[in-house]
């Protein structure tokens, strides 16, 4: 009897796990799409950030599902939802990018302190600075704690749980209220990865 169950529960996690991975690979693919996009608008403004870099972001902001791809709207009119154009998220999206990329290299910092930056906002380059300049969980855990969440009024430190595998692995899961996502960096790494994956398939 138990071994049957057993066998049951075995199955219906192959089975999780294959849905998992072809719905993985269906969301690369659509964000892959966008290569040829992401390549005309950094030619266009003469940018040199990394393509695979930018789609990684773009994998982890929406996937390729949203009219604003990157998420910018709040960098370019200081409102989200503002941006309703592929192509204007872009390069609003690559300008910041790029622009966090060039104060870590002044800054000393390491290049994921920009990537957690793309979430956080430029000030954390300088608060990476001034503490040994390379991107942790650990600091970005504490600037989200004590920096982002309170100047958005969560004073509190109450948190919320976000679960994903990289969320799950580097530190169970939980995010604090208002205060960003401090695993960003490390979730836009998982996305590079499987950008470069699929990319070679």
């Amino acid at each position: 009897m138990f071994k049957k169950i057993r066998r049951i529960i075995y199955v219906l996690i192959a089975l999780l796990a294959i849905y998992k991975g072809v719905t993985i690979y269906q969301s690369v693919k659509r964000v892959l799409a966008y290569r040829p996009l992401v390549e005309k608008v950094l030619a266009e403004d003469d940018n040199d950030t990394n393509e695979d870099l930018v789609l990684a972001v773009l994998y982890t902001e929406t996937k390729g599902q949203d009219d604003d791809v990157m998420q910018s709207s709040e960098s370019s009119t200081g409102t989200t939802k503002s941006i309703r154009d592929n192509k204007e998220s872009i390069k609003q999206g690559t300008r910041v990018l790029a622009q966090n990329l060039e104060k870590a290299q002044a800054a000393k910092t390491d290049s994921w302190t920009a990537v957690q930056a793309y979430n956080f906002g430029t000030n954390y380059i300088n608060y990476v600075s001034e503490r040994g300049g390379k991107n942790t969980i650990q600091l970005a855990k504490a600037y989200s704690k004590d920096v982002v969440a309170p100047s958005l009024g969560n004073k509190t430190g109450k948190t919320y749980y976000h679960i994903n595998p990289v969320s799950i692995l580097y530190g169970g899961g939980k995010l604090y209220v208002d205060g960003g996502n401090h695993y960003y960096a490390k979730q836009v790494q998982f996305s590079l990865f499987l950008i470069r994956l699929v990319d070679r398939l």
